[in-house]
């Protein structure tokens, strides 16, 4: 599988902020946009960085309805630091009221991560949960299929 260079420099990043994040609380429960871009300039970056698709925001814009996002996610992650960033880039570009989102940080000890699952089942992090008319949709679990706001697409039937 052939890897982006957005996602390889991610991955360096996350890798290489790794010792200055021990010292650091995990984010954890509800947590806010704010808190989220507050952890680190280096979540600052990879927003201002991410390039979405065009044809996939133009998609967005076009929503009509509510649709819920879930996101749950380690502030200790590359993984998350790459698609959760992505996402609020997405937000910004795309600006719908009808896309509504709720984050929520996960602990990186395996064994204190059930009570912030809020219920849901979580194998992997970041897990977005789309949900539509209360139902789930949908989920970009770890790593997008093909980018976040593609698979957003595709959940959404756009």
């Amino acid at each position: 599988m052939r890897k982006s260079p957005f996602l390889v420099t991610i991955v360096l990043l996350g890798l290489a902020l790794i010792p200055s994040f021990a010292a650091e609380q995990d984010l954890v429960g509800p947590v806010s946009r704010e808190a989220i871009l507050a952890r680190s300039p280096a979540w600052q970056d990879l927003v201002a960085a991410y390039q979405p698709k065009p044809e996939a925001l133009d998609k967005l814009r076009g929503l009509g309805r509510e649709v819920r996002i879930e996101v749950f996610f380690g502030s200790w992650c590359p993984d998350s630091m790459a698609h959760v960033s992505a996402y609020l880039k997405i937000l910004d570009l795309v600006d719908s009221p009808f896309l509504q989102t709720g984050y929520f940080g996960v602990p990186e000890a395996k064994d204190k991560r059930a009570p912030y699952f809020n219920g849901r089942r979580i194998a992997k992090l970041p897990t977005f949960i789309v949900i539509v008319d209360g139902r789930e949709a949908g989920r970009i679990v770890e790593t997008p299929k093909k980018s976040v706001e593609e698979d957003l697409v595709r959940i959404l039937g756009l």
